[in-house]
């Protein structure tokens, strides 16, 4: 597979950097001020309810749309200049040229971007034994599901061997088994060097993948920087507790979200609120517990504490998540 993903070497720490970025369209702010730092080889989550700026930062970051205020640097040179040619980017709003044959198509991108028909049609057609489409190559594009048109346009993206991936949402639509193919993609990508940079709702996927993340809420940054040291930061507030005995002593607690586990609760305390206050309401209850332990939050959790409930489960609630309580 190595002629799939080339090594890329960094020319400087940053893939991607923006100052003061701001985008407005007529009254409606669609980003504030945003700065964010990008590091070259990284998995960066951009991460946020619906609304929030996400789609608008990215199509800034390609130099699709230009902002009003602040600037933006795409690896070390403007993002409307020559190096959107080392970019790949999978748009959430999908598109292929439905009446072109699958190998014609993705032949015609690879040509766009500088390949010759003969590598491009090569290297097409690797990607598409890989992700399980090869009988399908000379079949025209609309005569497949949704979900292999949408393979096809992801190997549109990458048959360049870009030096940076931008993917929005890359994996809506897909069935589990093909999440699956993809995020393996990603990280052989990101083995290799790439950076990539994406958004998305499936926060069990960005838990996973990304080293660092940045949340937005509302066109304005709430929350960046590396995933493992903001979990660190925030892990005074989310406690499990294992008991026996009847839930009413949960009534009235400090807490912004209560979570059912299979022997007890999983609470994410409000900021400020003091653990062992949960234990003593617990005890003055007649509960029998069986455990206390301070975790380390979800991700989710973390989005709760910073944007509230409602907005994080617009960003993608974790399979299996039931709140017994919310912020009041």
């Amino acid at each position: 597979m190595s002629d799939l993903f080339p090594s890329h070497s960094p020319a400087s720490d940053s893939a991607v950097l923006l100052e003061g970025v701001t985008k407005q369209f007529g009254s409606h702010l669609a980003v504030s001020n945003l700065d964010l730092e990008i590091p070259r080889g990284s998995i960066y989550g951009l991460l946020g309810p619906n609304g929030s700026g996400k789609t608008t930062t990215l199509r800034m970051i390609m130099g699709i749309l230009r902002p009003d205020r602040g600037r933006v640097t795409l690896l070390g040179g403007d993002s409307g200049g020559p190096a959107r040619l080392r970019v790949g980017y999978l748009p959430e709003e999908r598109g292929v040229y439905k009446k072109m044959k699958v190998i014609g198509h993705l032949e015609f991108l690879g040509e766009i971007r500088g390949m010759t028909r003969a590598i491009a049609r090569q290297r097409a057609m690797t990607w598409l034994e890989r992700l399980g489409l090869a009988e399908w190559a000379a079949k025209k594009v609309e005569d497949l599901s949704k979900g292999m048109q949408q393979k096809v346009q992801f190997i549109g993206t990458v048959l360049h061997d870009p030096e940076f991936l931008i993917l929005d949402e890359p994996f809506s639509g897909l069935d589990p088994i093909n999440q699956d193919v993809l995020e393996e993609i990603v990280r052989d990508f990101h083995a290799r060097g790439t950076t990539i940079l994406f958004s998305t709702h499936l926060m069990e996927q960005a838990e996973r993948l990304c080293g660092s993340v940045c949340l937005i809420s509302k066109a304005e940054k709430v929350l960046d920087g590396n995933l493992r040291e903001i979990k660190r930061r925030e892990r005074s507030g989310a406690v499990a507790v294992d008991y026996e005995g009847d839930d009413a002593w949960l009534d009235g607690l400090g807490a912004d979200t209560i979570e059912r586990t299979q022997h007890g609760v999983r609470v994410l305390l409000r900021d400020g609120e003091d653990p062992q206050a949960l234990l003593q309401a617990a005890v003055s209850a007649g509960v029998k517990s069986r455990g206390f332990e301070i975790v380390e939050p979800t991700h989710h959790e973390v989005d709760v504490r910073h944007v509230g409930e409602e907005a994080a489960a617009e960003a993608g609630v974790p399979s299996g998540y039931k709140s017994m309580g919310g912020a009041a």
